[in-house]
């Protein structure tokens, strides 16, 4: 190895060797420090002529401040930057969190809808702190800003989505919480679609004349059966049991794969439905699941003259929900299983029309028990001719 020529400057303790510029390859000076730390020699490079802009002088004044201790050798500084990073590796930001998230729920139906949600709204603000770092100010700003552009229900979505992140850390063990509950817009989106009997009516009139028979037995079926349009859309022939009577709904919303009850209106439907080499029962193109039937379904709403808000498809799922509730023979718990909802929450928007069927019931009962009662009434007054007097007989057991 080369010996290298050391060359002084009139600064104590600073000298310099000839180098070449890693930019341009030309001759610099690269300067070096000599000093002692606590008794130990230390000797190390204080910086380049040009790439550092370094002189004698500012070599000099480094080397003061290290030797008073105001400032790291080289190698102090890069164990404590060592030391940062590993301190830094081990922290759980809400980043980190989601990545492991992501790991754990990779069989979470809505994790890629999730995760558009966290690039475009937490990631940006939140993605490098950590948990018990975040300022409530921030998330309400956040919200704020969101409901500018966003529906309610979906700044709920992003927010509960952050909860659950935190959630998911402080099940793991994985951080610390947060001191304060995040606030979510209230939603006002539980609106019940229903239609009245004339509207039924005029709308089943346009279904059997209308020539699109998948756009009208795709409604039908909403109709009877409450499914959504993705599971009408991902049926299946082998999913229809004709002998045991019952749907095998895939992949439903929030949850595993259920059944339900095939109704004889809706086997009707798909007895009389044609067939093709498709496996699916209302195919879209090339024989392919379905993937949009809107413009076709609206047509039909529109020439039955029904409200332009309501979704053709979605809105007579909530039809069906609304018929069995209000007919107040079917039980919350009963109507959730035909819904498929995972939990009796969701039910519970169709729970004032079960009341109103009770409260009907109710007023028949008290009805019937007093028509009753006035008949027993009348059969217990007997007028007496004579005198023109009225006298209540008591009951005699019979």
């Amino acid at each position: 190895m080369p010996i290298v020529k050391r060359f002084k400057t009139s600064y104590p303790g600073v000298y310099y060797i000839i180098g070449k510029s890693v930019a341009n390859g030309r001759e610099e000076k690269v300067y070096y420090i000599r000093y002692r730390r606590n008794g130990n020699p230390i000797e190390e490079k204080a910086g380049r002529q040009y790439q550092d802009d370094m002189s004698p002088a500012r070599a000099a004044r480094i080397r003061a401040q290290r030797i008073e201790g105001i400032q790291l050798s080289n190698k102090e500084r890069r164990e404590a930057e060592k030391e940062a990073a590993h301190v830094e590796n081990k922290k759980w930001t809400i980043d980190k969190l989601w990545e492991e998230y992501k790991k754990q729920k990779t069989d979470s139906k809505s994790l890629r809808v999730d995760d558009n949600r966290y690039r475009n709204y937490l990631k940006p603000r939140f993605g490098n702190v950590e948990p018990k770092d975040l300022i409530q100010l921030d998330i309400d700003r956040m919200r704020i800003k969101a409901l500018k552009r966003k529906k309610p229900q979906t700044v709920k979505h992003i927010l509960a989505l952050l909860q659950r992140i935190i959630n998911f850390g402080l099940n793991k063990n994985l951080c610390q919480g947060i001191g304060f509950r995040i606030e979510y817009p209230e939603v006002y989106n539980e609106k019940i679609e229903d239609l009245t009997p004339d509207q039924l009516s005029m709308l089943f009139k346009v279904i059997k004349k209308d020539p699109n028979v998948q756009a009208a037995n795709l409604m039908k079926m909403a109709l009877f059966t409450g499914m959504r349009r993705g599971e009408l859309f991902r049926l299946k022939w082998k999913d229809v049991d004709f002998h045991r009577c019952f749907i095998l709904i895939r992949d439903p919303k929030g949850g595993p794969d259920q059944k339900i009850p095939l109704n004889d209106s809706a086997e009707q439907v798909l007895k009389n439905h044609p067939r093709t080499d498709s496996p699916f029962v209302f195919p879209g193109r090339g024989g392919k699941q379905r993937t949009d039937i809107k413009k076709q379904v609206n047509k039909i709403r529109e020439k039955a003259g029904l409200p332009k808000d309501f979704r053709p498809i979605h809105g007579l799922r909530h039809v069906y929900a609304s018929i069995l509730a209000s007919s107040g023979k079917v039980d919350m718990y009963t109507l959730q299983k035909l819904l498929t909802h995972k939990n009796s929450r969701m039910t519970q928007r169709y729970a004032h029309l079960r009341d109103e069927a009770l409260r009907k019931a109710s007023d028949l009962a008290a009805d019937i028990i007093g028509e009753a009662a006035t008949a027993k009434k009348r059969k217990n007054v007997v007028k007496l001719k004579k005198t023109g007097r009225i006298s209540i007989l008591r009951d005699r057991p019979e």
